[in-house]
């Protein structure tokens, strides 16, 4: 009996010592934080995410995920509570991303901000404040490979459509044009040899006539420096152009001599002279008309004229 008595203390010591260094590893190992409670709530789909999982921020590890469930109020959102060290600089332009540790596909939450700076964002028990939840890079990369998987189904069909047997045709007569077109080009290099054989030639009558070109202007160049010279000798003081203005300011001064004399002499002397003339073509035309209407005048003498009113033998017309 003692020797079982003894094996039973010796077995509830053991089992004793071993409650004790358990607890006391959990004293010792039990986290002292103090951390602040924040909330997700989201619709997207967050595969791999477990409670227990690490919150980062930008790479360094500030909380854990405490619970992941529905949200009773809003059907198809999902409310992730979160446990963050309160020196972690939580502010209101803080997000949360979905991020996987390598190809396990195990998940953890990690948080960044937009603005360095902002104020921080209060949250306790009673009123947790909630981070919003921004689309991962797997969320963007399936969103955008649905988009190009629908891009390339549409130019496959469009591909489809180009390669029916008309267009198959068509197709095959342009490569056949572009052959012929290539035939035709090949073909241009012989053409162009007499040409190009005769581009030595050219170039020595292009020099040739350069050179001319060059004599030319040098000839040019001279005759603009005698025209020069000769502008100059022109418009001098005493040049032929002064004297050529002044010879004719004598001469108009001369004109102007004529002219006055002309008009104060001579030209009253030809108005008179004029109607003299004019009186005397009158008397002419009257004497031509007379003879011709009465030749006899020339023997009898001219007619007696028509008395006139007081005159004798003057008649008055009678209506």
């Amino acid at each position: 009996m003692e020797n079982r008595s003894h094996a039973l203390m010796t077995g509830i010591f053991t089992i004793a010592l071993l409650v004790a260094t358990v607890l006391a590893g959990l004293w010792f190992n039990r986290d002292r934080t103090e951390r602040v409670p924040y909330q997700i709530a989201t619709v997207q789909p967050i595969s791999g995410l477990n409670p227990q999982a690490a919150v980062r921020y930008r790479g360094l590890e500030v909380g854990k995920v405490d619970d992941i469930r529905f949200d009773p109020a809003t059907t198809g959102q999902v409310l992730i509570q979160l446990s963050v060290d309160k020196d972690a600089p939580v502010t209101n332009t803080t997000f949360a991303k979905l991020g996987f540790q390598g190809v396990t596909g195990i998940a953890s939450i990690d948080l960044d901000d937009e603005k360095t700076g902002s104020p921080r964002l209060a949250s306790s028990v009673k009123q947790l404040a909630r981070i919003p939840l921004r689309p991962g890079f797997l969320d963007q990369l399936e969103k955008r490979g649905l988009v190009i998987l629908d891009k390339a189904e549409r130019i496959t069909a469009s591909i489809d459509a180009m390669l029916t047997p008309a267009n198959q045709q068509l197709i095959l007569g342009a490569f056949d044009k572009v052959g012929k077109a290539a035939d035709a080009i090949e073909a241009v290099p012989k053409q162009l040899e007499p040409t190009l054989a005769r581009l030595p030639q050219l170039a020595g009558k292009a020099e040739q006539s350069l050179a001319s070109f060059n004599a030319l202007s040098a000839d040019a160049s001279k005759m603009t420096k005698s025209f020069d010279k000769l502008a100059t000798s022109l418009q001098a003081p005493d040049g032929p152009i002064n004297r050529l203005n002044v010879t004719v300011d004598r001469v108009g001064s001369s004109l102007e001599g004529v002219t006055s004399e002309l008009e104060m002499q001579t030209l009253p002397h030809l108005v008179t002279m004029a109607d003299e003339a004019r009186t005397s073509l009158r008397a002419v035309r009257r004497t031509a008309d007379t003879l011709n209407s009465r030749p006899q005048s020339i023997l009898f003498g001219a007619p007696d004229g028509t008395p006139g009113p007081g005159e004798p033998g003057f008649v008055a017309p009678t209506k």
